[in-house]
């Protein structure tokens, strides 16, 4: 590679749009994810340095980009942070609004979206030996995605020149300033109120509650997890998520699916059915959800009881060494109930740590 190619620390703020296509056009196989983390770029950047070459900066708001998405008819969502990405094809709708959450309420796309979030957006319009390769990209404010939609054949692709042309800014700059990520929230424990977290642990009624919860006693999720102890959770090991998967697609048993980001939650409900394994990834390979699971990223991993009016709902979920949480598993609702009695035969099942381990 030309010296004068080679990323500094500041990588981000170093490279000019000219370079970046450059460096693109030498690197074309790498996937855009990992181009980025190569040259010490952000996604976003990529996209704006081609600005006017098949790239069209829009308004980022869900307000502004949901209703328009609706026009394309089925399309494949994609949601994903460091450790998980989740795709599933659907139909975008019912979308509602909210200045600090809203939602597009789907069988298939199911989506909880944090404006806030949602600050620079790309239309990406390439053309392919197989055709024309269309998405809509949604990027927080430090360049990462937030969300991706992807048009299919069973697209309507005849009203994407209208939907980006509803949603195109104007701004033609190939040039995006980015800020810095911020990292994770630490895990926070408050021992002091662990018998008061317990007891108001006892009185939920409804999984909502839980947040507020543990920001009320200065807590967070995972702080909450690690000092509350039974019955309402237990820590099991890493392997566990991949051994609940397997479970899954061997019983069929139909589960809400949660992968999400600071900006935008993804949910499956259903089944899944088809794994593979790839390296380090574990895959699910289904005709309208796909999942990709970094099994190597997971450190710690919590069978989670909260009890709601219509019995406890029971969740698996895991985490990532700096405190992320990578993915949440619930059994799916049915008939008005949290309970999935098949689902909690599967947690039943799950590896258990020594007691070694779990000190």
């Amino acid at each position: 590679m030309d010296q004068a190619h080679s990323p500094s620390a500041n990588a981000q703020s170093a490279l000019s749009p000219q370079v970046i296509r450059d460096l693109r056009a030498e690197h074309n196989a790498l996937r855009a994810r990992d181009f980025c983390d190569r040259f010490q770029i952000r996604e976003a950047q990529l996209l704006a340095a081609y600005t006017g070459r098949g790239v069209t900066r829009l308004h980022a708001h869900p307000d502004a980009v949901m209703p328009q998405i609706e026009r394309l008819g089925e399309v494949m969502a994609l949601t994903r942070n460091a450790s998980c990405v989740h795709e599933r094809v659907g139909v975008y709708g019912n979308y509602k609004s909210g200045p600090h959450a809203a939602m597009i309420l789907q069988p298939e796309i199911d989506l909880r979206l944090f404006p806030s979030h949602w600050v620079h957006a790309f239309a990406l319009n390439e053309d392919t030996d197989t055709g024309p390769k269309r998405s809509i990209q949604i990027f927080d404010a430090a360049g990462d995605a937030v969300h991706k939609i992807h048009l299919r054949e069973t697209s309507d692709h005849a009203a994407w020149d209208e939907v980006v042309a509803a949603l195109a800014t104007g701004d033609t700059s190939d040039v995006l300033e980015v800020a810095a990520r911020k990292p994770a929230e630490a895990p926070k424990s408050n021992p002091a109120k662990c018998e008061v977290l317990r007891d108001e642990w006892r009185k939920m009624t409804d999984t909502h509650q839980f947040l507020r919860l543990t920001s009320k006693l200065k807590m967070n999720r995972l702080g909450a997890y690690r000092i509350v102890g039974a019955p309402f959770v237990e820590r099991v090991p890493p392997e566990a998520v991949d051994a609940a998967l397997q479970a899954l697609a061997k019983s069929k048993t139909e589960i809400m699916l949660f992968v999400g980001n600071r900006g935008c939650i993804q949910i499956h409900s259903g089944s899944i059915e088809t794994l593979r394994a790839m390296g380090p990834w574990q895959n699910v390979m289904d005709p309208r959800l796909n999942l990709h699971l970094r099994l190597d990223h997971i450190k710690e991993v919590y069978v989670v009881n909260k009890p709601t009016q219509r019995g406890p709902a029971l969740s698996l979920e895991a985490f990532d060494g700096e405190g992320n949480i990578i993915l949440q598993i619930f059994g799916r609702n049915a008939e008005a109930r949290d309970s999935r009695p098949a689902w909690a035969d599967i947690l039943s099942t799950l590896p258990r740590l020594h007691t070694e381990e779990t000190v």
